[in-house]
Formats: structure tokens, C-alpha cells, sequence
């Protein structure tokens, strides 16, 4: 296994953060667990339960970002990883988030065939086609790797070499996605694209490389606070975020994740972007229901993690959303499993002295629920009209309706009412969880 202790890195990336306080987390999540009565949460437990009276004490797996940078929006639970490179957790794999959402069906057809699940990510993951294949192998998927030509990884510009500084915590996040795709898109070709750091325009010239090698959709796990991009604009006028125009690209789906910070008066971009599919997050459980499964908004705990919600205070409304509250762009368009507790099963094997052993973990995040949709773009295909999240809202009925949940953060100044559609999962259109979560394909499929 690779041991990646963030050596600084020379020139415009020098001087990196310290590691998460990986270990302090888990101890503290240990403890809150055991003052309130509660057990804390293992890897033994289908789908995760509650860690402290239904809260998670997942940590974020990237480092706290720079002005000027993107945070990685992956959380990982800690006590799901068992260092184990041979026994997965109980996170969600391929055959459970199929179920959820309808797709067993369209992926045994071999559904998205032939096409390309961009993922753009900051720095380099240097085990991740390694940990791909373990992930394939141990849940029965078809190999993809870069010599049979379905895995490629290319630097920002397009090229092979030289990639990035690696990261660690990126790492984590790289693996989440690419396994993601792979899930409930086995017969995708997957492209990761790492850009040099996590700075706005390395992030945008990544997107833009990922278009123009071909990619079908393009997923993007990051975001940061729609002023801090605004405000920090290297060029352009008005009020349009720098680079906007790298997330406009017809024909090809740009999905951003919605955020893990609950409902933000600062929303988060490039999710706030007219032009992006913004993704929302919830908490997914097995029921017996006729679904076979119940969802709620991945409700805020006692950190403060939560669905991302808010509305843009730059972006105009367009013309395809109608909700009455936020006078511009809302947040959010569709969502997908995030609650860490109720995570994906995910590999990596980078070993990162402050960060989860390396092995299998519980990872959740709309950095999760974010790739999970852009592999289903692809899976339905007929991507040539897309141009926005409009096909979506056009479908809303073959979407799951949630309900339950709030984001709104206690004590953080911008809490939002429990009565209000902008932080809590209601009938209908929401922030927390947009128009609700995939039944099928059929919200994908082209508009008559």
C-alpha cells in the first residue's frame, strides 16, 4: 500500500494543510455515542445505524480549503474502517443502490455501454486503478482498467503525465467516485481527470478537458462558498462566477454535489450554476415498503453535516424552476444517497497516518450521491439536448417524492424554519432534496 504524508509540494502548491484529526474524530464519535445510551456505529450494521441518537459523526476526508480553493465534499465514517483489504464494510454496494433506485434492470441490459463518466477531481489518487479493480472484483463487476481502454486518467490538460502531487485525503474522495460510477455503471468507460490542485481554474480546466475527450457526463464531488468564487474572480465581469462558462457545455450533463453543510446563505458553487445538475443527499434504509427502501433529507446532525441547501444570490432564477422563496437559483435539483451513516462501501488503500486506515470504509457526502447521478445520465443516454437540469424538472413524477428531514443548522446564523420548503424535506419540490431521487430513468429521458 502507498503511504502518502503530504511532503509539501514547490510552487503555486506549496505549503500544504495538515491532516484531518482523523483519530480525535473517531474517539469524539466514540464518546458522544456512549453519553447518549447509544452504540456506536460498526461495520457490521447493513446500511449503518445511528451513532448518537440518529447523528453521524463522519469527518470530512480533505483538508479544510484555502481561500481560493474547492473543498472535496466526501465524509467518511468513522469505525467502518477496518483496515481490512479483504472484507468490505456494510456500506451500500452495486446490488443495493440498483435496488434503490430502479436500475437492476437497465444495468443487466448492459445499459451506457460505450459511454464516458468524466470525474474531475483535485490532485492524484496513485492507487486508484488498483483499488478500482478490488472494488470490481469483490462485487462480481467486469474488470476496467486503463490497458482494456474502459479506465483512463489524464492530468488537466489531457495528458498522461506528469499528474499531480498526490493527496491523501483527495485520495479518499477519487475512490469514492470512481466506484460510484462503476456501481450502478459497470458497463461505463470511467476518465478521471486530476487537475494540478484544487484551485477554482485548475478545477475548471479540468471540466473542460473532460468535454473535450469525450466524456458523457461530467461529475464534479467539490464546491465552496459562492462569494468566495465571486469575490475572487480573476477575470469577467459582472456577476457571473469565474469560469462559469467551463460548466456550460450543451450536450454533455455537468453534475456538481449540493454540499454537506446543511442550508447555507452562502450556497454552495458551481452547484448554484444555472447550467449544472445540482445534487442533493439523503439518508437511504431498506424497508418493506413496496420500494424496498424509504429515503429521507440526510438530515443535520450533531456536527452540523447535512444535505446542502440555499439560493444563490448571484445566479438568476431559470426559467425551468418555480419555487416561490428564493428569488434566484435554487439549490437543489435531484438527490441520491449521502448520509454517511448510511454509506457507500468504498476501497482505498493509500495509507494516511491522520486519516481512516486503509482498506474498506463508509464514505458518504453528496460527494457521493453526485456521481451517482452522472452515471445514471449516462446509463440513460440521449444526452445531445441536455444543457441544464430542465429535462429533470420536466419528469418530475417518475422521480421518489421525499419527505422528513431538516438541514437547517442550530446556532449557526443562518438557520432556516422547519416550515420552509428551502431546508426541509416536504411534498414536493425542496432544497435539501430538489425534485426527489431517481425511480428508473425515465426523469432522464429526453422531453417530447
Amino acid at each position: 500500500m502507498s503511504d502518502i504524508r503530504n511532503v509539501p509540494a514547490t510552487g503555486a502548491d506549496s505549503g500544504r494543510r495538515s491532516r484531518r484529526p482523523w483519530a480525535a474524530a473517531a474517539v469524539a464519535g466514540a464518546l458522544v455515542a456512549l453519553l447518549s445510551g447509544a452504540s456506536a456505529v460498526t461495520a457490521n450494521s447493513a446500511g449503518g445505524g445511528p451513532a448518537a441518537d440518529g447523528q453521524s459523526p463522519a469527518v470530512r476526508a480533505c483538508d479544510v480549503p484555502r481561500p481560493g480553493e474547492a473543498a472535496c465534499l466526501a465524509e467518511v465514517l468513522p469505525g467502518s474502517a477496518p483496515g481490512s483489504r479483504t472484507q468490505a464494510p456494510a456500506g451500500y454496494g452495486p446490488a443495493d443502490l440498483r435496488s434503490a433506485y430502479g436500475l437492476t434492470a437497465a444495468v443487466r441490459a448492459g445499459a451506457g455501454k460505450g459511454r464516458t463518466v468524466a470525474i474531475v477531481d483535485a490532485f492524484d489518487a496513485p492507487t486508484v486503478e488498483a483499488d478500482l479493480a478490488v472494488y470490481r472484483s469483490t462485487y462480481g463487476l467486469p474488470p476496467c482498467t486503463t490497458d482494456n481502454g474502459c479506465f483512463r486518467k489524464v492530468n488537466q490538460r489531457g495528458d498522461t503525465a506528469p499528474l499531480p502531487q498526490p493527496d491523501a485525503g483527495w485520495g479518499v474522495e477519487i475512490s469514492l467516485d470512481v466506484q460510484a460510477v462503476s456501481a450502478l455503471c459497470p458497463s461505463c468507460d470511467i476518465l478521471l481527470v486530476e487537475s494540478d490542485n484544487a484551485n477554482w481554474d485548475s478545477l475548471a480546466d479540468g471540466v473542460d478537458t473532460a468535454v473535450r475527450l469525450g466524456a458523457t457526463t461530467v461529475s464534479n464531488s467539490y464546491g465552496g462558498p459562492e462569494s468566495d468564487v465571486t469575490d475572487n474572480r480573476s477575470h469577467g465581469t459582472g456577476p457571473d462566477p469565474v469560469r462559469a462558462a467551463s460548466y456550460n457545455h450543451p450536450g454533455v450533463p455537468i453534475v456538481a454535489a449540493a454540499g454537506d453543510a446543511g442550508f447555507q446563505l452562502d450556497a454552495l458553487y458551481p452547484a448554484t450554476l444555472s447550467t449544472v445538475t445540482a445534487v442533493g443527499g439523503t439518508t437511504l434504509k431498506k424497508s418493506d415498503t413496496a420500494r424496498g427502501w424509504s429515503e429521507t433529507a440526510w438530515a443535520t446532525n450533531y456536527k452540523g453535516g447535512a444535505a446542502g441547501a440555499g439560493c444563490s444570490a448571484h445566479v438568476a432564477k431559470p426559467a425551468w424552476q418555480h419555487d416561490r422563496d428564493c428569488p434566484n437559483r435554487t439549490l437543489t435539483d435531484i438527490s441520491a444517497v449521502a448520509d454517511p451513516v448510511t454509506g457507500l462501501a468504498v476501497y482505498d488503500s493509500i495509507r494516511d497516518p491522520n486519516g481512516p486506515p486503509a482498506g474498506w470504509m463508509k464514505v458518504g457526502g453528496t460527494s457521493a450521491s453526485a456521481p451517482l447521478v452522472a452515471a445514471m445520465y449516462a446509463l440513460a443516454g440521449h444526452t445531445e439536448d441536455v444543457r441544464d437540469a430542465s429535462r429533470l424538472y420536466a419528469h418530475r413524477d417518475r422521480l421518489n417524492d421525499i419527505s422528513g428531514g431538516s438541514v437547517s443548522v442550530p446556532h449557526s446564523g443562518q438557520e432556516c424554519p422547519a416550515s420552509s420548503y428551502l431546508c426541509t424535506a416536504l411534498r414536493g419540490y425542496d432544497g435539501p432534496t430538489g425534485l426527489g431521487t431517481p425511480d428508473g430513468l425515465g426523469a432522464f429521458a429526453p422531453v417530447h
